[in-house]
């Protein structure tokens, strides 16, 4: 059996590396070699959450098994607690676990790294961040893998926060970093945006977005919950890390379905469907491209069958 704390996870699983997972992961899973079963969430008595997210890659099979707690945030522990679990497919034994939040965090930022390497347009160069905490720091390691960056606006709530990520950043990536002082001085001149906050009303409005920009929104993940307002949803080419799941349990696809704003086709595809050719990525230098990311257990399991060995061909 193996265990890979989150230490080891950092240095193992690099962000190249997992961006090649995921692409995979987003392709088998569309095609049908990989499964994944609906996801198990407990909501704790004081509103937390706790989480059994299955799937299985074939000749292996895992899960994620965590706690979030979003009152974490700010202190030493992180939102989400927990270990992703791996056994194999012959006779089910256990091969091992690896940290939860480390391979989210990495693989979060690796999966916005397809969508941008598949949507955003090949000379986008200035990213926007919204939200400076982890989400905010791995995002940005995943665009500079598939776009030249140039230049990154970063805005926080927290300015202090803000500040720290500029200087931190900055320093690990020599790109020039900027705090800015609402989110739409952020996003004015950005040619790529990403979405990490844990906010549960939308803030993007569509009049601060240029045409040709694309769209991580990574932050929101419940029906209720966005970070991208309505007539943006509407305005932009939308697509899913998984199309049923979206269907489900998006908030920022499912509420201007309500409104009217958009209809059930609004959804382009899954960045697997992109991957197989079986929808059109984008078409344009002018059209808005939007990523909508739920998370997947099939990330998380492909993330722990590289770094415990969990192939056996």
């Amino acid at each position: 059996m193996t265990i890979v704390e989150a230490a080891e996870v950092c240095q193992r699983l690099t962000m190249p590396v997992c961006i090649d997972l995921m692409r995979t992961s987003l392709r088998e899973l569309e095609a049908g070699n990989y499964t994944q079963p609906l996801r198990s969430i407990a909501l704790l008595p004081g509103g937390e959450k706790f989480g059994f997210m299955p799937a299985c890659l074939g000749d292996c099979f895992g899960a994620k098994v965590l706690s979030a707690f979003p009152q974490n945030a700010g202190t030493k522990y992180p939102s989400h607690i927990g270990y992703v679990l791996l056994f194999e497919g012959e006779h089910g034994s256990f091969l091992g676990m690896a940290d939860a939040a480390v391979i989210t965090e990495i693989r979060t930022g690796a999966v916005s790294g397809v969508a941008t390497d598949l949507l955003a347009r090949p000379d986008a160069h200035r990213l926007a961040i919204i939200g400076a905490g982890a989400q905010g720091r791995s995002h940005l390691a995943a665009m500079t893998v598939v776009r030249d960056i140039h230049s990154v606006t970063v805005y926080d709530q927290n300015t202090q926060t803000a500040r720290r990520y500029c200087q931190e950043m900055e320093e690990k990536f020599g790109i020039p970093v900027t705090a800015a002082d609402s989110v739409r001085e952020a996003v004015c001149d950005a040619d790529i945006v990403c979405t990490v906050t844990p906010s549960r009303e939308p803030y993007l409005e569509s009049d601060w977005i240029a045409p040709g920009t694309h769209i991580n929104a990574v932050g929101a993940f419940t029906p209720t919950t966005r970070e991208v307002t309505s007539t943006l949803v509407a305005k932009a080419r939308l697509y899913a890390d998984q199309v049923e799941a979206m269907r489900k349990e998006c908030g920022e696809y499912l509420v201007p379905l309500q409104e009217g704003l958009i209809g059930p086709d609004h959804i382009v595809g899954s960045l697997g469907d992109v991957l197989l050719g079986r929808v059109p990525g984008r078409s344009s230098g002018e059209e808005i491209t939007l990523f909508d990311a739920l998370g997947l257990a099939v990330e998380d399991v492909a993330c722990v069958k590289y770094l415990c060995g969990g192939s056996r061909s």
